[in-house]
């Protein structure tokens, strides 16, 4: 066992027993971590809030050579992002942004590169929360913001997209109906989709831009019908990947994001 000092957004926090609590953090250093909080629940924890949801901390913990849970030993808050819980896009974008990092990473596989855009996202997200713009023009941000998360994810996970020839028979992209097939990891022709029931239709639009972002790494501010788009093909995607269909999707599909 060894001390090791990490910094962390709190990913999840479940009781473990009458005084303590076991939190998953992704953390830039060590990856995905699942740590003992011993007195975590106590009324003067030696942690304070350091692990509520969303937060971003510096922390130290001890390492279990062996498997078995992490014991942290040490937890201060660096960042709180209070203007997150002001509007409900920017938190359910929060919220999906944790649930996919606990879900589908794998422990102790840092991706700096990911940490650094998952505080990025919530930073922003914090801030058009305190904002007075308007609320479509929050919901479009928030989205911009959400997208380029995913689209890091997808890229440091392996999993990114195949979207300039079918996946099925090769043949370049430009007739349509298209499809996108999350079994193959990308598009399919009318003629190869007939096969795949996993499948969903995507339009001109939203390929077009999903493979924008692709090729230069930006995102714009789209039309709320261009997102609805993007978001049915994302979300089918990260169902299958996931082996599950995420609890924030439906908020996220209902809102506009």
């Amino acid at each position: 066992m060894g001390m090791e000092k990490a910094q962390g957004l709190v990913l999840r926090v479940t009781d473990w027993s009458e005084t303590s609590r076991i939190a998953t953090l992704w953390t830039e250093e060590l990856g995905k971590v699942r740590v003992l909080a011993k007195g975590g629940r106590r009324a003067k924890s030696p942690f304070e809030n350091a692990l509520d949801l969303l937060t971003l901390c510096s922390m130290v913990l001890l390492r279990k050579s062996h498997g078995g849970l992490d014991i942290l030993t040490e937890a201060q808050a660096v960042q709180f992002f209070p203007g997150i819980r002001k509007n409900l896009s920017s938190l359910h974008a929060g919220y999906y942004l944790a649930e996919l990092l606990e879900g589908w990473t794998q422990d102790h596989d840092p991706h700096p590169a990911l940490f650094q855009t998952a505080v990025q996202a919530l930073y922003s997200w914090s801030g058009l929360g305190e904002s007075a713009l308007p609320e479509e023009e929050i919901k479009a941000r928030v989205s911009y913001v959400l997208f380029h998360f995913e689209s890091v994810l997808l890229r440091e996970m392996g999993f990114q997209p195949e979207l300039d020839a079918c996946t099925g028979c090769g043949k370049l992209a430009g007739g349509w109906p298209m499809f996108f097939s999350p079994a193959q990891g990308g598009i399919q022709c009318q003629k190869c989709v007939s096969s795949d029931r996993f499948a969903v239709k995507i339009s001109q639009p939203a390929w077009s831009a999903w493979r924008s972002v692709k090729a230069t790494g930006e995102c714009e501010l789209w039309p709320r019908p261009l997102r609805k788009d993007l978001r049915k093909v994302l979300g089918t995607y990260f169902t299958y990947l996931l082996g599950k269909r995420p609890k924030l999707l439906p908020y996220l599909e209902s809102g506009g994001i």
